[in-house]
């Protein structure tokens, strides 16, 4: 049923750039930056030196400034990366989403030579991603001279060289009639010339799916059905083969838990038919250890290393100390086979490779990222470079296995995402405060200790350089929660321009951005979707509430049984610290948060009076609706999250709608399978009879999560002018057509 004061959006897509300028701090003179003009030092002096003396700016109310860093720069920034890796001849390969194609990922290899451009892999016709438990990853993989990648409108996995130029892709998996089966995370096998993946099957349910781990035949040319190598848990990630493949490991869980609750590293043995006959669980079976062991990795010997979370609490480095030579001596057969698994498991030892207060992986959220890689493996000792995350910073840096040692490499990326190891290099996806998200070569010393060349490859915003005098830089706060003695963390933006100031006695206006998840973390780096608002004359803050992660175990369960709850009082307390420090005006305090960060909008605007205004983007609006909804993954989810039925219903802000008192504005993709559109319409009719000023847009084709330029764009612009329209007391400089909102037009 049509409703009439609903926007449905229908655009064409906007262009944006391909230039491939990047500039990047000179921060050692040891290292050697290398960029695709020449390079260029940033220091906060050399920002405001630029700019006019704050006497000869103009002066404007906060909200009002003109700015470069339009919604169109925004959405032409917002190319997203889906992984990397390496071919044959040592080029990279990388996957691009391009909202100007309407959010397709293809396959992108660097150019043989510096001046030449990069070459897209994958044809037009196709688009690399996958749908597996709804938010993908995983892919694509590369081995050798080959491809294979999951495409978006079938869900296929195909096969593709990448020694012909024109090599056109080739299927491997049936055609089951629709997108109904689909595959993640997957390797090679080249003992027995097959593809090891993670396949969800929706075929019987699409609310309750099938994951097991598969084989899929890459020899001949008849497709064949993939053969199931391990089933029976709920999930699996992270299938990894040994360099003999004659053992993998593999993560699995079951419900009620999400990855990050608890987990099971597991090894299975190879027979010589290709089945697994016996395997052991080597991390998360011990009930009194909680831990969730994730990303499983062999070395060159034959080790195997994970990371996990057991005793201190955060995702450290650990190493599996077997007897190899008893599990080979072994008989198996089923069913006492499994007191034989348990009585082989007896004889292991996990050990702790290095130890740190910090976090060297990250939620499972999506598939196939790589937090660590060997970069020298022999009988002596192992040399692994690894990412961590410590107090809102990544670093990068070397581990000495044997003498269990970290050496910090010294580039300029303060946010670090994944590492692949490239011939006699790094490739590091990154970003930082005045760097957008890139990938970028890291070279290495002889001795693999230093960093000597840092340049980049790939940036998702090569232009945006250009408005560096714009940039308003990230200020790491920490403020008092409501518990006595308890602080939680957020990144802070005080509006900047070169040319505006605000007007005397004036405070800014403040947007409170509350992450997804809820089980993520807001990252201190260069986001042109934060400048739009920093440029105009806006103070904005992304909260790090209480069950966010980077900040280990004990920080991230914070939430449990009191999401609704922790993260609606840290915002609040964050917006309340804010004003008393005279940062911000109290009087104009808005909200905005897509998923689980529009939930904690909607439920700071209906359980707390601190925002006067706020955006909800594809946000959850009644709990029990989308414990009976949501997919597979999530379904679980709120259980650990929110507790009893009382409590979903009393958290639901659609049950409490007399308690809303302030205009809200709503945008939802109509595909969306994570938080149905019913979330919204179902909070747009009710504020709509309430009589509070409303809207509602849906996107036709979208999912969860904006991937189109036209899409981004119009969400960030109708945000702007709802805000300034409702709350802000200013008219923005921007020449935007503001939608209808009920109850005030």
């Amino acid at each position: 049923m049509a409703l009439s004061s609903i926007a449905t959006v229908t655009r064409f897509s906007t262009s944006c750039s391909s230039s491939s300028s990047s500039h990047f701090h000179c921060i050692s003179k040891r290292l050697r930056l290398i960029a695709t003009v020449p390079a260029k030092t940033h220091h906060r002096h050399k920002m405001t030196s630029s700019s006019p003396p704050e006497s000869k700016k103009i002066a404007a109310p906060f909200g009002s400034w003109k700015s470069p860093i339009t919604a169109d720069v925004v959405s032409g920034a917002s190319k997203r990366l889906g992984g990397t890796a390496v071919d044959s001849n040592g080029r990279l390969i990388w996957l691009e989403s391009r909202p100007s194609e309407s959010g397709r990922a293809v396959l992108v290899r660097e150019p043989e030579r510096p001046e030449e451009e990069p070459v897209d892999i994958t044809p037009k016709d196709y688009a690399v991603r996958t749908l597996a438990q709804e938010y993908g990853g995983g892919a694509f993989r590369v081995s050798g001279d080959t491809a294979i990648f999951s495409n978006y409108k079938d869900q296929r996995l195909y096969k593709q060289s990448l020694s012909s130029k024109d090599s056109s892709p080739v299927p491997l998996t049936p055609d089951y009639g629709g997108p109904v089966v689909s595959y993640a995370d997957g390797v090679f096998d080249a003992r027995f010339n097959r593809f090891i993946t993670v396949r969800e099957d929706c075929r019987e349910s699409s609310i309750n799916s099938i994951t097991t781990i598969v084989t899929v035949w890459l020899d001949g040319n008849d497709i064949q059905e993939s053969e199931t190598l391990v089933g029976g848990s709920d999930f699996y990630a992270f299938p990894r083969l040994d360099p003999k493949g004659e053992r993998f490991a593999w993560i699995e869980w079951c419900h009620p838990n999400m990855p990050w609750d608890r987990s099971e590293l597991w090894v299975g043995y190879i027979s010589e038919k290709g089945d697994v006959t016996k395997r052991v669980c080597v991390s998360g079976s011990d009930p009194a250890i909680k831990e969730s062991p994730i990303e499983p990795k062999w070395s060159s010997k034959g080790e195997l290393f994970f990371i996990t979370d057991r005793k201190s609490g955060f995702w450290n480095l650990y190493k599996w100390v077997n007897n190899g030579h008893q599990l080979t001596s072994l008989s198996y057969t089923f069913p006492d086979s499994l007191t034989l698994w348990q009585q082989v498991e007896s004889t292991n030892e996990v050990i702790s490779v290095y130890s740190l207060d910090a976090e060297f992986s990250k939620p499972l959220w999506v598939f196939g990222f790589n937090s660590y890689e060997f970069i020298e493996s022999h009988e002596q000792k192992n040399l692994i470079a690894c990412s961590y995350r410590q107090n809102g910073k990544s670093y990068l840096g070397i581990v000495d296995d044997v003498q269990g040692s970290l050496s910090l490499l010294n580039i300029p990326f303060t946010d670090i995402d994944n590492i692949t190891l490239g011939i006699n290099c790094l490739y590091v996806e990154g970003a930082s405060e005045v760097h957008p998200l890139s990938v970028a070569k890291v070279t290495l010393d002889d001795q693999k200790s230093k960093a000597v060349e840092f340049k980049i490859i790939w940036s998702s915003s090569p232009d945006c350089l250009k408005y560096e005098s714009y940039f308003s830089l990230p200020e790491l706060i920490e403020f008092p929660t409501e518990v006595p003695g308890q602080t939680a963390f957020a990144y802070f933006y005080p509006p900047t321009s070169p040319s505006y100031q605000g007007t005397q006695d004036e405070k800014p206006p403040l947007l409170l951005k509350s992450h997804g998840g809820p089980t993520a973390e807001a990252r201190g780096v260069l986001n042109l979707s934060i400048q739009y608002w920093t440029s105009r004359g806006w103070a904005f803050v992304d909260v790090n509430y209480g069950g966010s992660t980077g900040y280990g175990r004990e920080y991230r369960e914070r939430l449990l049984k009191k999401w609704g709850i922790v993260d609606v009082n840290d915002c609040c307390s964050c917006a309340s610290y804010l004003v008393e420090s005279g940062k911000v005006d109290g009087k104009r305090l808005c909200i905005t948060g897509g998923s689980a960060g529009g939930y904690t909008t909607l439920a700071a605007l209906a359980f707390q009076d601190t925002f006067k205004a706020g955006a909800s983007l594809y946000g959850v609006a009644d709990l029990n609706m989308l414990r009976a909804e949501t997919h597979k993954f999530e379904s679980r989810y709120m259980d650990n999250l929110v507790g009893s039925d009382q409590d979903y219903f009393d958290r639901s802000p659609i049950n409490f709608v007399d308690k809303f008192s302030c205009p809200i504005i709503l945008f939802q993709g109509l595909e969306d399978k994570v938080v149905p559109p019913d979330q919204a319409r179902t909070i747009y009719r009710a504020l709509k009879e309430k009589g509070l000023p409303v809207a509602l847009v849906e996107y036709e084709g979208e999912q969860h999560g904006f991937r189109k330029a036209e899409n981004i764009i119009f969400t960030l612009e109708q945000q702007m002018v709802f805000f300034a329209r409702l709350v802000g007391h200013f008219k923005v400089a921007d020449d935007i057509t503001p939608i209808k909102i009920d109850n005030l037009d």
